[in-house]
């Protein structure tokens, strides 16, 4: 059977620079950081820099979505993500061609110390509110796989809709930030105290973040770019430390990738603490990538976790619409294992295809590729 092409036909991001992809992107051209340093009182009142949602998106989405209360923060960023980018296309969730796809860590972890909202807790209780919200005609699939849940869910995606299994996939992400999470980063002494600087000498960790971001697939509607491969590959080391030579990054690459891969552009997931990022450039040394142009989002908005690999996608996809290398900011002086073509200022080139990577705890890897239809 032949393979079909799954095309993306729309997209949205909500994050600590705004609402929207070309917003966003503005934020993202002048290289100015949504990342602020906020003191928090559920935690001895230290203060860490966060990439927050500003409050003021609420009162925006309080006016689009229906009966608003009812609904988590998360569940709320979700929901405002899809509506924003559905109202771009004639994609029909009750649809039974039409599969929606949840990434995400923690969903409503936020409300674990309140016990009368503890039923939220589980995943697929928000799964079924977003599914009643859109009036799904098919059960939504949860991914939940650490910070590569993103990317897998849209190489989850393309597998069912080149299959013809569906036509149409709307694949979400979100996380928000919680007292839960951060503390967790803050006892693994992997928060920088400042903004994080991936790929940089000097780097100390990394910063959380919040948001959202939808990107709308088909197999049946056209569009300029599409997904045209994706692995993921564990590598079974430690649940928080990756391999120190990069195995299982490297294993997902050569398996998405084919020799006749010629990459403009690589959107690493580059979180700034110093294990991750010496084993990404080793993975791409050992692929023999580490000359293609490379950069990290994550001083620009944080680490979203779950949303992370969907959010980091739209911002690739607008470089590949607007022909602009954005700046990996936060890189002044790289001081990685294996040398890379880190971006240091915004570029204007022709981008036609990219590599998207991502890893996670627990030793998960997931890449994938993107490219421009010719």
């Amino acid at each position: 059977m032949k393979k079909l092409i799954t095309n993306i036909i729309s997209d949205n991001v909500i994050s600590a620079l705004g609402f929207g992809s070309d917003s966003n992107f503005s934020e993202l051209k002048a290289n100015k950081s949504g990342v602020k340093t906020y003191t928090l009182p559920n935690l001895d009142n230290i203060s860490l820099p966060l990439g927050r949602i500003n409050d003021a998106l609420f009162s925006a989405a309080e006016k689009t979505i229906k009966d608003f209360d009812k609904y988590t923060r998360f569940e709320k960023l979700m929901i405002f993500s899809i509506e924003e980018a559905l109202s771009k296309t004639s994609i029909n969730p009750s649809s039974k061609d039409t599969l929606i796809i949840i990434s995400t860590t923690k969903g409503n972890v936020d409300l674990i110390h309140d016990k009368s909202q503890r039923n939220k807790l589980s995943l697929w209780y928000s799964a079924e509110q977003i599914a009643n919200y859109f009036h799904a005609a098919n059960k939504p699939v949860i991914v939940c796989n650490a910070c590569i849940s993103g990317v897998l869910a849209i190489t989850y995606a393309h597998r069912l809709l080149s299959n013809n299994t569906f036509k149409h996939a709307i694949v979400v992400g979100a996380d928000v930030l919680s007292d839960f999470v951060i503390s967790g980063f803050n006892s693994f002494k992997s928060l920088s105290p400042g903004i994080c600087k991936p790929f940089d000498a000097e780097r100390d960790g990394l910063n959380i973040g919040e948001g959202a971001a939808t990107i709308i697939l088909s197999n049946e509607i056209t569009g300029e770019f599409s997904i045209t491969s994706g692995a993921s590959a564990n590598d079974a080391n430690h649940i928080s430390g990756p391999s120190r030579t990069g195995e299982g990054l490297y294993q997902s690459i050569i398996h998405t990738i084919s020799d006749n891969d010629k990459f403009d552009y690589i959107s690493a997931h580059g979180t700034a603490t110093p294990y991750n990022d010496d084993m990404e450039s080793i993975a791409l040394s050992r692929a023999g990538l580490s000359q293609i142009p490379v950069n990290s989002y994550k001083a620009y908005i944080g680490h979203t976790l779950g949303a992370a690999g969907i959010v980091e996608t739209v911002f690739s996809l607008m470089s590949m619409k607007n022909n602009m290398l954005v700046k990996s900011l936060g890189c002044e002086n790289q001081g990685v294992a294996e040398k890379l073509n880190v971006i240091t200022e915004n570029k204007t080139v022709i981008i036609n295809k990219i590599l998207k990577m991502a890893s996670g705890f627990g030793g998960c890897n997931a890449t994938m590729i993107v490219k421009r239809q010719v």
